[in-house]
């Protein structure tokens, strides 16, 4: 079983900011595989995929983005998920727009959600998507609950599209097939 986790803030506002691409590409995923992720359990929203006979469970922490961990620790506690089954796509102010990481393991860097989650799992050993939102000067926060641009919202969501194949490779191969082939620096 795999849990693939998008970081988000619940509700309209959010929607479309630059903090909610994980959101983003879980509603990517939840289209492009048919799958309503509309089940409240554990403080997320959550809907099931099967891939290759692999249940996949597509998971938006209801939480707010500063306290994702909560939600993820009860999923992964409840479900006796492996640590290394764990996927979370989350936005990136280090990386330009345009750009996606993928890394099997890693610190929380100055990103709040990771934090919570790595604070709650008690460790970092899951693979992570990281898309990049670019940094601009001036007050971060301001930044991340803003929207893209219209330029910018077309080569994030190349970068989501991007997203969903890595996670089917992961899922179906491996974490370094994955960086391998979608890594966009």
């Amino acid at each position: 079983m795999y849990l693939v986790v998008g970081l988000g803030n619940p509700g309209k506002k959010y929607e479309w900011t630059r903090h909610n691409v994980g959101f983003n590409a879980i509603d990517y995923l939840s289209d492009k595989w048919g799958v309503s992720v509309k089940t409240l359990k554990h403080k997320a929203l959550i809907g099931e995929h099967r891939i290759n006979g692999e249940k996949v469970l597509l998971v938006k922490p209801q939480t707010f983005m500063n306290a994702s961990g909560e939600s993820l620790r009860e999923l992964k506690n409840y479900y006796k998920v492996p640590i290394e089954n764990i996927i979370v796509i989350y936005d990136d102010l280090d990386l330009d727009v345009g750009k996606l990481r993928i890394r099997p393991s890693g610190s929380a860097g100055t990103h709040n959600g990771m934090r919570s989650i790595i604070y709650q799992l008690r460790e970092d050993q899951f693979p992570r998507i990281r898309i990049g939102i670019g940094k601009q000067a001036g007050d971060i926060i301001h930044h991340v609950m803003g929207e893209f641009s219209k330029e910018d919202r077309k080569l994030v969501d190349d970068m989501i599209e991007l997203t969903a194949g890595a996670v089917e490779m992961i899922v179906t191969k491996d974490v370094q097939t994955a960086m391998n082939n979608c890594n966009r620096k």
